[in-house]
């Protein structure tokens, strides 16, 4: 593999025929329901804003120099966010949050895909929207995929903020999560932690739902570490389980909820809504109340 830039469609084969990339100079590495509540009932003081025991999300933000490498929303002073999407399949979840991007209501840009399989629906989605999309793993089967290291070093190319894992099959490994602490999240499509774990995935979740005789089912999205579908959660929706219910039936209900709740929380992300209760929860501040969270 040549040292160029791994984001260079030109010389290097993991990425699976971008279109108006830059070009990039790199030297190789080695029916709803929600909980809310104010925020006295939370474990910090009330005040947020002077509280030093609660983290913005994007603390960590970078400060650069160049006023052309930032976008700025002049009334926040927040910095539009770079956001790396992974998917395995065909990328629903993908295509709602790269939809609400371009319409305003995520204030962020999808700036590159990951995926394990590059001929999935959704790398095909990517490369129609002139997404550059990076191929991770490398196996037997796929020679031209990342290394961790590379990956990590490849999305820093591109100043991701936030990783999202949108039907992403594989463990994520720990270089990326080291690199990223608290700024990747997934989503599994049940009410974790039950129906979690490795093994459980697609119709093999609302089999599971289904077959246990549980009333209520529905999505959480989570932040990631080294286990499936042990991190933090960050937020859920609920949805009935009905008498006559298939997998298939109830996958549709949720996925429907899967696609609004992943908008919800990308907008929390870019607009630094996510902050962190002493006991290391997450919660996400309301837009239009400061004061509450859910």
């Amino acid at each position: 593999m040549e040292a160029k830039s791994f984001l260079s469609g030109s010389t290097i084969p993991l990425i699976q025929n971008p279109r108006k990339l830059p070009s990039l100079s790199f030297a190789q590495s080695h029916s709803h329901l929600s909980a809310s509540f104010r925020a006295h009932k939370l474990l910090v003081p009330q005040s947020l804003r002077s509280s030093r025991r609660l983290e913005c999300v994007n603390f960590a933000e970078k400060v650069k120099n160049n006023d052309d490498e930032y976008e700025k929303d002049f009334d926040s002073g927040i910095k539009k966010k770079n956001l790396a999407v992974f998917v395995s399949g065909g990328g629903s979840n993908f295509r709602s949050i790269h939809a609400a991007c371009l319409a305003g209501s995520v204030y962020g840009d999808v700036v590159v895909l990951v995926t394990n399989k590059p001929d999935c629906g959704g790398a095909e989605y990517a490369r129609d929207n002139s997404i550059p999309v990076i191929l991770f793993p490398k196996t037997k089967d796929e020679p031209n995929g990342l290394s961790p290291d590379d990956l990590v070093a490849a999305l820093r190319e591109v100043d991701v903020d936030f990783i999202l894992l949108a039907g992403y099959l594989k463990l994520i490994p720990m270089e990326l999560i080291r690199a990223h602490p608290r700024f990747i999240v997934n989503i599994h499509p049940s009410l974790l932690p039950a129906f979690g774990g490795k093994g459980y995935y697609g119709m093999k979740v609302h089999k599971a739902v289904i077959a246990s005789g549980a009333r209520y089912s529905g999505p959480t999205i989570h932040f990631v570490d080294e286990h499936y579908d042990t991190g933090r959660i960050l937020a859920q929706r609920v949805v009935p389980v009905l008498w006559n219910d298939t997998a298939e039936d109830l996958a549709a209900r949720v996925l429907l909820e899967e696609h609004r709740l992943y908008v919800d929380v990308a907008s929390a992300l870019c607009e630094e809504r996510v902050v962190w209760r002493e006991d290391g929860v997450p919660v996400i501040r309301s837009k239009e109340n400061p004061d509450e969270f859910s």
